[in-house]
């Protein structure tokens, strides 16, 4: 078989030569075939070895000839929030704004049901109408009474011809001593009818507070109306007595003068007893002032309270919560609706703890919207978390500590309108 592939050795005959020629034919492909694993297989691997331990170093050869001056964040659109409450528990009668309506500062938001706080306010303007009655009362004693006692003096010093002039006023002022007398005793049974309402109004308010449809200040407010109607039932007792002191006083008055006729001594005695009356009802004005002035606050305590009935708006904004609904009773410091200012949003993304340590606050940024990313908007750091997120207990070691993020606050400039709330987001931070 040798001799078939030597060309040095010629052939003995035609046949002999096709012969060989099939046969030569017939090994020669086989043997190509192992003309090309001829190289070793260990020279293969070693160049594809070579070919991908070369690619990283390509790589960070091309970057670390440009090196990148921003860092990329992705994140979500947020905004400061203001929640706005009742200070002030009641049922809800309107909502005026829904999510998404821009406000401004002081449109009414909502209002509160201001039934029953009306009728407070009405009890507290009839009692200090009832105070300032017995304020006017107690001045027109002491007018009379002062017109008394200067009359007292000058009786004192006019001779007994006067004393029929006397006798009459005597009479007189038995008849207004009696007037009055009679005034205090209607108004004293006016209060004990506003006592008995009270005390009415005062055990249903228990009751449906140890129900639980009345709250503590509810049931406070019923107590206070009664413990007010008790003492003016008080105040009204003690004027029904002073008044018939003043019509004994009177009756005994008109008995001296048609008695003694005008006797000097007698007379004084007139005199210091008019003197004590006056000091009565200079005392007596003074109490009704006072109660005046205790009404006129509780009077200005429901005002405020019908105010906050109504909640505006504190700021210009737009709604991105709402609560409540008409219906709904709420307590003291319910939150009904929350507000933005559309003027103060940032962009809320989060870095890798690798990088953390390449930002600083009030860097530069721009900001990229989906809706108008050839739009980008000036911002800058604003905030960085003292703390990583997402690691749910202290890390030691080092690719773990990689994965670790803080999260970042990028406020942007002049938002324009264009950044919302809820809005994904990307932004570039400068580096240099």
């Amino acid at each position: 078989m040798t001799k078939i592939f030597s060309p040095t050795e010629p052939a003995s005959d035609t046949s002999a030569d096709q012969s060989a020629s099939e046969q030569a034919n017939s090994v020669a492909l086989p043997k190509a075939k192992l003309t090309h694993r001829s190289l070793p297989w260990w020279l293969g691997i070693a160049g594809i070895t070579l070919v991908i331990a070369a690619i990283p170093a390509w790589y960070f050869g091309f970057h670390s000839s440009s090196p990148s001056t921003v860092l990329e964040v992705s994140g979500r659109i947020e905004g400061y929030e203001t929640d706005i409450g009742t200070k002030v528990p009641g049922r809800v009668m309107i909502v005026t704004v829904r999510e998404g309506d821009r406000v401004r500062i002081g449109q009414v938001l909502a209002k509160l049901d201001d039934s029953e706080i009306q009728a407070q306010l009405q009890a507290a303007e009839a009692r200090l109408a009832a105070a300032q009655q017995q304020v006017n009362q107690a001045q027109g004693q002491i007018n009379v009474i002062q017109s008394q006692i200067e009359e007292a003096q000058l009786n004192l010093e006019q001779a007994q011809e006067d004393t029929q002039g006397r006798i009459t006023q005597a009479r007189s002022a038995l008849a207004a001593a009696q007037a009055q007398w009679q005034q205090a005793q209607a108004q004293q049974e006016q209060a004990e009818s506003a006592l008995n309402l009270a005390q009415i109004e005062h055990d249903r308010a228990m009751k449906l507070h140890q129900e639980g449809a009345y709250s503590q200040q509810q049931l406070d407010q019923a107590q206070t109306a009664l413990e007010t109607a008790q003492a003016t039932l008080r105040a009204q007792q003690a004027a029904v007595e002073t008044a018939r002191r003043q019509v004994n006083a009177a009756q005994g008055d008109l008995t001296s003068v048609q008695t003694t006729r005008l006797n000097p001594n007698i007379r004084q005695t007139r005199l210091q007893g008019l003197q004590e009356q006056l000091a009565i009802a200079r005392s007596q004005w003074e109490a009704a002032q006072a109660t005046v002035r205790q009404v006129a606050a509780e009077r200005q305590r429901i005002l405020a309270q019908v105010n906050d009935l109504t909640i505006t708006s504190p700021i210009d904004g737009i709604v991105t919560a709402r609560s409540v609904e008409p219906g709904t009773v709420v307590s003291s410091g319910k939150t009904l609706l929350t507000v933005i200012n559309p003027n103060t949003v940032y962009l809320r993304g989060f870095i890798p703890e690798g990088e953390i340590g390449q930002i600083r606050v009030g860097q530069a940024a721009r900001v990229y919207l989906d809706s108008a990313p050839e739009q980008p908007l000036a911002a800058h750091v604003a905030a960085i978390d003292t703390e990583a997120s997402f690691t749910p207990e202290n890390i030691y070691f080092r690719n773990d500590r990689v994965e670790q993020v803080f999260g970042v606050k990028i406020s942007i400039a002049t938002p324009d309108g264009l950044a919302k709330p809820g809005m994904p987001a990307d932004a570039e931070i400068q580096l240099n």
